[in-house]
């Protein structure tokens, strides 16, 4: 029985996603939800709690997922021989996010995110979460462009804040042109000051 169990719960959780991903969570109730994922409501509150249990973790998963991918592109420019440009990485990583087929789930982060604010218990966790799990590998982004040690921190959540608040714009107003633009000069500006800091990071 312990066996089946975690497997079960990933493939509820895979489920889900791929649903939300598709269609968005929209007013879709637990039980609905359930016979979407072809279980029962009773199934999924056994392994989620809830409806809201199960979006936190649907939110939990792809936000691993992202800081993945973002590890990935630091370790290959495509060809398989060298790092990534750190302002490479990122330019590829705001391509990875600005994918249409995202913006349902970046949409239930923001969601979330918000319902976090409000200090709802179900999505209270995820406040820390959010920003500690970013802050690590962004720190390390930032020392890789010249930051200081001491100033790294800092920096790496001016990048997070940067990102955040181009993808609550590419979500609220759909208009991908200006937010690719806004991002482009983001990063050619982040480019610059690259090139001209001192190899000494201090």
């Amino acid at each position: 029985m312990e066996d089946d169990e975690a497997p079960t719960r990933e493939r509820l959780l895979e489920a889900a996603l791929a649903y939300v991903t598709e269609h968005g969570i929209g007013d879709v109730g637990f039980r609905e939800l359930a016979r979407a994922l072809g279980t029962t409501h009773r199934m999924l509150g056994y392994h989620f709690g809830s409806k809201d249990g199960l979006l936190v973790e649907i939110v939990r998963t792809v936000e691993q997922r992202q800081r993945d991918a973002l590890a990935d592109l630091a370790t290959s420019d495509g060809d398989g021989d060298g790092d990534l440009d750190p302002v490479d990485q990122m330019r590829r990583m705001a391509d990875r996010l600005s994918d249409r087929s995202l913006w349902p789930n970046e949409r239930l982060f923001f969601e979330l995110y918000g319902q976090a604010l409000q200090g709802r218990p179900y999505a209270a966790d995820l406040l820390p979460e959010v920003m500690t799990a970013w802050v690590e590998p962004l720190t390390e982004i930032s020392r890789r462009l010249g930051v200081s040690d001491e100033d790294a921190p800092a920096h790496a959540r001016l990048l997070l804040a940067v990102a955040r608040g181009l993808l609550l714009d590419l979500v609220a107003t759909g208009d991908e042109a200006i937010v690719r633009r806004a991002s482009t000069l983001f990063f050619d500006q982040l480019a610059q000051v690259h090139q001209h800091r001192p190899a000494d990071r201090g």
